[in-house]
């Protein structure tokens, strides 16, 4: 996998070859995101026999906004073809289904390491640790790859805190190329922040609440975006040229315009006011 620098493709959920395990092994509790309570390991019962979402056309409209900006990074169908061999949870063994949903959303986390890990490789002002940057990459394909039973031993945040030193010094290297004051908004919390016209540029923003934050025509060039919470955040003409780190469920969970840029290591939502 991975054998050309920033080549996602693979780090991309692939629903047709997965057996809904987002829809069975994660739970959700009714709010904004979700119309009602779920526990984790249980089906939801909007999942079909064929492992398809039968409300997929609407979830915006009935309530499950939550599962339209998620994203497993190709977990899904790793678990499902790879880890258990293309066996079904709804025909194994209770223990079978079980384990399933255990590691299910730790193969998700070595995905999202290894989507990070391979944008990192693709940055130039990043070259001064690709060495590291691929060694990571290895050493968390190679976990990925491990059995179910490996997986579900595994200290995956011991892994998260190793790999996250060497995203930290690529944050650095490539925000200290980029223009501008390099605002340090790390975990800042800026729900609602009426950011309009904001300057970013270089901005570490990794981990900052920016749930309802307007950031109407905002600068975010080169901005380090690696966890921030973009939850209707409104990105109308909004300049993300060159940001890093941000990733699909991110934009999907945002509002954006025809004016708004977008760094080509995502794509338009759907949702957004498509381009003329």
């Amino acid at each position: 996998m991975h054998d050309r620098p920033g080549d996602l493709t693979d780090l991309r959920g692939d629903c047709a070859n997965c057996f809904g395990l987002c829809c069975v092994a994660l739970p959700f509790t009714a709010s904004a995101d979700f119309a009602f309570d779920k526990d984790a390991g249980k089906p939801c019962p909007n999942l079909r026999g064929d492992h398809r979402c039968g409300i997929h056309a609407e979830l915006r409209q009935k309530g499950f906004t939550g599962c339209t900006v998620y994203d497993c990074f190709g977990a899904g169908q790793r678990v499902s073809q790879v880890t258990f061999a293309g066996q079904d949870w709804r025909t194994a063994s209770r223990e079978h289904a079980r384990l399933m949903a255990e590691v299910f959303p730790v193969v998700r986390q070595l995905h999202e390491l290894l989507r990070y890990l391979t944008e990192a490789l693709a940055l130039p002002a990043a070259r001064p640790i690709h060495a590291d940057l691929r060694g990571a990459l290895d050493d968390t394909e190679r976990l990925a790859r491990q059995t179910a039973q490996e997986l579900a031993a595994l200290d995956v945040g011991a892994h998260r805190q190793q790999v996250n030193v060497l995203l930290l010094k690529t944050s650095e290297l490539v925000r200290a190329g980029t223009r501008g004051r390099k605002k340090d908004r790390r975990g800042a919390d800026l729900m609602g922040a009426r950011l309009e016209g904001a300057d970013l540029r270089g901005a570490n923003l990794r981990g900052a609440c920016l749930i309802a934050a307007d950031l109407t025509g905002a600068d975010l060039r080169g901005a380090d975006m690696i966890g921030a919470d973009l939850r209707g955040a409104d990105l109308t003409d909004a300049d993300l040229t060159g940001a890093f780190f941000l990733t699909q469920p991110q934009v999907n969970a945002a509002r954006g315009s025809a004016g708004t840029e977008v760094p080509r290591s995502v794509s338009r939502p759907a949702h957004w006011t498509p381009l003329r």
